[in-house]
Parts: structure tokens; sequence; C-alpha cells
């Protein structure tokens, strides 16, 4: 399978497995790379010396293109780009920031730059900033999400018509058919996450994937807009979120209650009631906890199957 995103990847399939704060370490992305898609490290939950452990630790456990998810509002960003260029990583994923501020900069030390977006706008601005590739995510997604509330089949289609560089479609993608879907819509590839999530090699705690396994349609939902607009699963903290609503709070009000390390907490450390669990609408399609190698194989064959089924409609 060959396209514009599996060559500029140098990858079998055009799929990337999502950076995710407390959910993508090196041993989830060496095995995405290791399984003929692009495993993407997410350097959001991770100290500066931590990422370089997983990026070492990664380059050990794969010989295949991996990248570093990068959000740029987190704290020490010049020391995460200088250990990314230090470690010879050649793939950067940039998201929560402009993409002027450091795409040159990493272009001139021959890394590949792939910019987030959750809107037309944002990926006019990525693509005129001189961006390789983009990733537009709709609303579905789990984690840091979009304001305007795009769904992924109405962005997909809306981005492709304004754009001419590479389009990877991300939010609500766990199966084959969904990667043919968005792909048919304009898409050169895709980006999951959540079914990684529940992946065996993921580094989110066992009480939280065995969570995202049992979430159902309608126990996600997109809130606290006011800060950095999040979809997470229903729990004690969410409903906490919802209770201090009906107070009129401010902006500090909001900050004060989510406070620090909540995503670790939820995520990382398994705390179901007090922890933010991030996480995607297609929570309610993902059903196991399987090995990636087997959940990318999965994804493959239900995609040539969908695509032949649709060959002979």
């Amino acid at each position: 399978m060959s396209n514009r995103i599996t060559e500029l990847f140098q990858v079998k399939y055009p799929i990337v497995q999502a950076g995710m704060v407390w959910n993508s370490g090196w041993r989830l992305a060496s095995a995405a790379s290791n399984a003929g898609i692009l495993g993407l490290i997410g350097a959001g939950s991770m100290y500066p010396e931590v990422l370089r452990e997983h990026i070492q630790k990664c380059k050990q456990a794969t010989d295949n293109p991996f990248g570093v998810n990068v959000p740029m509002l987190y704290p020490n960003i010049e020391d995460i780009m200088n250990i990314i260029v230090d470690e010879g990583v050649k793939i950067v994923f940039t998201s929560a920031g402009n993409p002027k501020t450091w795409t040159s900069w990493l272009q001139e030390r021959g890394i590949t730059v792939v910019h987030v977006v959750s809107s037309v706008k944002f990926a006019l601005k990525a693509q005129e900033a001189g961006v390789d590739a983009i990733v537009a995510e709709g609303f579905e997604a789990g984690g840091h999400n979009g304001r305007d509330e795009t769904t992924t089949l109405t962005l997909i289609p809306m981005v492709k018509e304004q754009i001419t560089i590479p389009l990877i479609a991300a939010g609500g993608i766990a199966t084959g058919k969904a990667m043919l879907a968005t792909m048919i819509l304009g898409a050169d590839g895709v980006q999951v996450g959540s079914r990684f999530v529940a992946s065996e090699e993921s580094s989110a705690h066992q009480t939280f994937k065995q969570l995202v396994v049992d979430a159902k349609e309608g126990d996600t939902q997109l809130t606290l807009k006011e800060l950095a607009p999040v979809r997470l699963i229903k729990n004690k903290f969410y409903n906490d979120v919802q209770e201090l609503y009906k107070q009129s709070p401010t902006v500090e009000d909001l900050k004060t209650l989510l406070g620090r390390a909540r995503a670790k907490r939820g995520m990382f450390e398994g705390d179901l009631e007090e922890g933010e669990l991030e996480i995607g609408q297609i929570a309610g399609l993902i059903h196991d906890i399987k090995p990636v190698a087997t959940i990318v194989n999965d994804i493959i064959s239900e995609f040539e199957e969908a695509k032949q089924n649709l060959n002979n409609i």
C-alpha cells in the first residue's frame, strides 16, 4: 500500500499511532513501528530527560521509523526539541500551538514536521508555515480537542478542499472501514489513538484500559472549553466539573478544580474516580485489549475487505 503518507514516513501502511499523554511510551511506539505503521512517543507527559530515555529505548526496540508528538503548550519546549535533534529523531508531530514557531527550525535539521489541527483555518495556517503534512482531527477524538466541535466526517473533505499537502485524518477511527471512509473523503492516511490505548503495549493503567473496553456510546463528553476543550469519560471528576458549572465559575475556579497531574492520576495511575480519563467516542466500538500487531492486522484486513466490497457495488 503505497501513497503520499507511506512515502513521507517510509512505512508500510498509511497509519499513525497517535502520541497520547500517559499512554504512548516507547513500548507502544516501537510496537507500532514494528507492525509497519508510524509509532509516536507522546512527549506531553514527559520531562525532557524522561523523553530522552524513551527515545533511546525506542531506537533499541525498532529499526523502523518512529516520531515524537510535542504539544507546544507545555513547558521545557526548547529542551524537548533539542533532545529530539540530539537523539536523531526524524519525524515530529506538533500540536496545541503555532506551527510557525518550530517548523522551519526542525526542518533545517532534517526533520519531517506534521501539525495537528481541528479546523480549515488552522490547516491553512499550518500549510502556510511550511509543514510537510497535516493531521485534521474531528471532535470525536479523545483528549484535547477543537472548540468548534467539527466532526471528522465534515472536517476532512473541507480541509482537503483547501490544502495541497498530505492529509491525515483523525478522530473516531479505530477500524479498517473508518480508515477507508476517511480516505474516500480525501485523506491520505489516518491517525489512530483510542484503539491503541487498549493495547497490551500501551503505558495506560490496566484499570483504565478495561474502562475503555467497557465504555458505551455516550460515556464520553467534551468539557472544560474555557481552559482547553478535552473529551473524557464521565466519572466523579467529570461530575464535579458539571456541578461547578452550575455556579457560573470563573476560569480560575475551573483551574483550581482541575489542579495538576489529574490526567496522570487517571490514565497512568488508574484512579477512575478523581482522574481525568481522556478517550474518544470510538471507545464504544473497542471491545478488547490486544497486541499492537494484531490491532494493525485487524485494521488492514478490514480495510482491504471493505475496499473489495466497495468495488463490487
